[in-house]
């Protein structure tokens, strides 16, 4: 019984439709790669607050508000 778990910062720019495909892509891997039963597979999507978010000892947020913005 595989479970899969996507972490992914919330921005609002994730669809409904966008998150049923990494499900569907998700579980379309195990049963490929693995044989893996699609009735059994679990797929999990956490959309996490960039304030939640640490890489480098700096909060996404932060990371994000000191990016170069590009046209």
């Amino acid at each position: 019984m595989p479970y899969v778990n996507i972490k992914i910062t919330r921005e609002g720019g994730v669809t409904p439709e966008q998150k049923a495909r990494l499900i569907e892509g998700a579980t379309q891997l195990l049963v490929d790669v693995l044989g893996k039963n699609p009735k059994t597979t679990f797929v999990v999507i956490d959309e996490v607050e960039t304030d939640n978010w640490g890489i480098g000892g700096e909060t996404v947020t932060k990371i994000r508000a000191q990016a170069p913005r590009t046209a």
